[in-house]
């Protein structure tokens, strides 16, 4: 026994050793691992601050920064920490793309893998109408690219969302409801697994997936784990809805799952990098719209507002937004002549509609509706004499977002879902939440999507900033809960939506997408802070300042 007890003590003390050793040659892991990659790693103080930020209120920073440039370059990286991991010395791995997202995923403090240097345009096949890239090119590259040949991804995110990004993170966009969100485009992925392998996606029917099963491969593993999960929790798959409005967890598990086949792909969707490393994407393309034809309407009340916004559902724009007239106010603080849209009007509502199809019969018919609403409401239909107007309108967002006074718009409370019949109670708990907070709380988002955001003004210096973003998150949180909404319901929740969506999630979903992650990341070191791992106590003192 004696023996056994020193075995053990000399076996611990060897491996507290090697930790030493690593920890103390952090400055020799970057140097390695440029030799090992043809890309570029660094830890060099002024990078890493670059990357401590996101599109998000939170601070975190990293220990390296990766630019690899080929799938064989993540694959070495994550061979080297899957083998520190297997020593117990785990190295958090956070892959990200343009690093505008809002929910903290795109942060951490081990190493952050860029996709900047993955951003090549590998084939396009204009017959099959198919398109071969690298998940770090970007929208706006892939669509000026699709362009020459008539195609594009009627996709309606940022030009600098990147591809893999827009996978990771799964958006509703404001087109979703007529065109579908990115899912809908992607046929194939390629993904580099935590331990350093490769697979590539694709939908196996019930021969083939046993036959993957037995293979002594980690895809074979994986195939086999997966044919597990599914038949030891079948009930629970099968209950996962298809217009669930919640991206929390990995509600796109059901998708995997049809038919008795399985296809890994869509358990990427939504996943932030929680379950591997999207490296090149397949995606089917389809031909260009015609130029848009647009409205703005401005409304003293949200009732009208809501017929009209109706009224526009039955022409299937391609977009229709709300947004509190406060915001356009606020707005003409950057610069913009909004004068044209809300006359002088102190409270209201301003739609905006979008239509890439039938455009001009579209405009008639509503100019033809008009008497239907009341003397008050103002439309500017889209003709040569209003698009300067309605192209300040359009940018009119961006001021309001970008252009405060002592503090900053931070993105607490985004990207939440609220049903359609609940707008106008929702607005009326908004009312009795900001005079609770001391909040002035301006909706705005998209009615076809039923996607929503409220961006309040904080001042980040506040040494109450902390306490305050909790409370106004979790007290939107319950208003949202009460009124049928989804506080993650346009998007995954990251690490600032986790501190509730965890706390609220039922313990048989939990129990299922837990042994999913440790499927695919059983070292435990892909985004181990975000989704399911994401902690209130890390997340709270990690608010940047």
């Amino acid at each position: 026994m004696k023996n056994g007890m020193n075995a053990r003590w000399a076996k611990s003390w060897w491996h507290f050793e090697i930790c030493v050793i690593i920890l103390n040659r952090m400055g020799k892991i970057a140097k390695y691992l440029n030799q090992l990659i043809v890309g570029n790693v660094f830890d060099t103080p002024e990078i890493l601050e670059n990357y401590a930020t996101d599109g998000s209120a939170l601070r975190v920073k990293p220990k390296f920064v990766a630019f690899p440039e080929s799938t064989e370059d993540v694959q070495k990286l994550m061979r080297f920490f899957d083998q520190l991991a297997s020593q117990d010395i785990k190295v958090a791995v956070t892959v990200r793309g343009n690093g505008r997202g809002e929910g903290g995923e795109s942060l951490t403090n081990g190493i952050i893998i860029s996709t900047e240097k993955l951003n090549k345009m590998l084939e396009i096949d204009p017959r099959e109408r198919l398109v071969h890239v690298q998940s770090g090119i970007t929208l706006k590259e892939l669509n000026t690219a699709l362009l020459t040949v008539g195609l594009t991804i009627p996709i309606d995110g940022h030009d600098d969302d990147t591809i893999g990004g827009l996978i990771s993170n799964c958006p509703v966009d404001t087109s979703a409801r007529k065109y579908g969100g990115i899912a809908n485009y992607v046929e194939k992925l390629e993904v580099v697994l935590a331990n350093g392998d490769c697979i590539q996606t694709g939908r196996l029917k019930k021969y083939a997936i046993a036959k993957k099963a037995v293979e002594k491969t980690s895809e074979g593993k994986l195939y086999q784990r997966l044919s597990k999960l599914a038949h030891d929790n079948n009930d629970f798959i099968k209950s996962l809805s298809d217009d669930e409005h919640s991206m929390a967890g990995y509600p796109m598990l059901r998708k995997a799952f049809r038919r008795e086949t399985l296809d890994m792909m869509p358990l990427f969707f939504g996943a932030q990098g929680t379950l591997g490393i999207i490296s090149e994407i397949i995606l089917r393309a389809i031909p260009l719209r015609k130029q848009p034809s647009r409205v703005v309407a401005t409304f003293r009340e949200i009732g009208p507002a809501v017929r009209f916004m109706d009224f526009c559902l039955s022409m299937k724009p391609r977009r229709l937004d709300v947004f509190d007239l406060k915001i356009i106010q606020d707005a003409r603080e950057s610069g913009k002549n909004l004068d044209g849209v809300i006359r002088k009007l102190e409270n209201g509502f301003v739609v905006y509609a979008n239509f890439d199809e039938r455009g001009a019969a579209c405009l008639r018919k509503i100019e033809g509706a008009k008497t239907n609403f009341p003397r008050t409401a103002k439309f500017i239909l889209e003709s040569p004499e209003t698009i300067v107007t309605i192209e300040e309108f359009e940018n009119s967002l961006a001021g309001y977002l970008g252009f405060v006074r002592n503090g900053e718009r931070v993105p607490i409370l985004t990207d939440f879902y609220l049903p359609a019949r609940n707008l106008g109670t929702f607005l009326d708990d908004l009312v009795v939440l900001g005079d609770k907070l001391g909040l002035d709380l301006a909706l705005y988002g998209s009615y076809a999507n039923s996607i929503y955001n409220l961006r309040p003004k904080f001042k980040l210096d506040d040494p109450e900033f902390n306490k305050k973003a909790a409370t106004f998150l979790k007290a939107g949180a319950y208003i949202i809960d009460r009124q049928d909404g989804e506080l993650a319901g346009g998007g995954p929740e990251g690490r600032l939506k986790a501190i509730v969506t965890n706390a609220e999630m039922k313990e048989d979903a939990k129990n299922v997408y837990t042994t999913l992650k440790e499927i695919f990341d059983s070292s435990g070191i892909l985004n181990p802070d975000v989704k399911l791992g994401a902690t209130s106590k890390f997340t709270l003192t990690h608010f940047r300042k």
